[in-house]
């Protein structure tokens, strides 16, 4: 079958600049709600990704994200946000993007087209077969991506891929293939419009998921963010209220005593079982 870039295909819409901006905005929400259900199909292979990834991260394994332009800084962003996130060391969740982090705010020219850079990266971070690569590339076809996932395979490291095209060439080098199809862009080729949305999304619940299954989370609550700025105390603050029945100040006390949630909870609790 020929490859077809969907991400590629002409707009359902036309003359744009003859359009109101009120028509602008509503034809772009109608086609951001077609995002979701598009993710939605994809829940199988992603429940299986994450699967394998906590099995590994429980032995010490980690997430390299490789991507370019929209898609890497993507990667980076939802790896960022791990740490203030969950708690988690930023060793265990990695963005890595063509062209270095000079390329999350300017274009690195041909930086996605080195077919071995991606490979050579991963390689300086010591990749091992716990470790799990997920390339992101909204076209399937960016030459930085395919080349790490190529050599990761080869090495039985677990790889991945999302892209917005069924049956890319980056897919075709990922043990699972993640391929939310949204559809033509509202801008003709402007893959950071649905397509970054469908990826962004998916990030989220990989990670999301991942952390949860990985005691980051308890009940439904941030239990392990790290305690960056006031909300964030305060928010915190008000989970050991709740959690212990204790006042604002012993509350607060607790939390800035242990430096997390998880930790100022379990304290309480070993220091009453002790006294009992």
């Amino acid at each position: 079958m020929t490859f077809q870039k969907i991400t590629e295909s002409d707009s359902l819409y036309h003359d744009l600049e003859k359009m109101s901006v009120h028509e602008i905005l509503e034809d772009i929400n109608r086609e951001d709600q077609k995002v979701a259900i598009a993710v939605s199909k994809v829940i199988p292979q992603i429940e299986k990704l994450v699967t394998a990834i906590v099995e590994r991260m429980k032995q010490g394994g980690r997430i390299f994200y490789l991507g370019a332009g929209t898609s890497g800084r993507l990667g980076v962003l939802d790896a960022s946000e791990i740490p203030p996130t969950y708690g988690m060391p930023n060793t265990f969740v990695i963005g890595l993007i063509a062209g270095g982090d000079i390329a999350l705010r300017n274009p690195v020219e041909a930086a996605e087209d080195d077919l071995k850079k991606g490979w050579e990266e991963l390689q300086a971070h010591n990749i091992n077969k716990m470790d799990t690569v997920i390339g992101i590339a909204a076209s399937g076809t960016t030459p930085y991506v395919i080349g790490a996932l190529h050599n990761a395979r080869e090495q039985g490291i677990l790889t991945a891929s999302i892209s917005c095209n069924p049956d890319s060439p980056m897919a075709k080098e990922a043990d699972i293939a993640i391929e939310p199809i949204v559809g033509p862009e509202f801008v003709t080729g402007s893959t950071r419009m649905k397509s970054g949305t469908a990826q962004k999304m998916v990030l989220n619940m990989i990670t999301t998921s991942t952390m949860i299954k990985l005691d980051r989370v308890k009940g439904n609550r941030m239990v392990n963010m790290q305690l960056t700025n006031q909300k964030l105390i305060d928010r915190g603050t008000r989970m050991i209220m709740e959690e212990l029945r204790l006042d604002y100040d012993q509350a607060k006390h607790l939390l800035l005593l242990h430096g997390s949630v998880q930790e100022a909870i379990d304290s309480f609790h070993r220091e009453w079982r002790l006294n009992q």
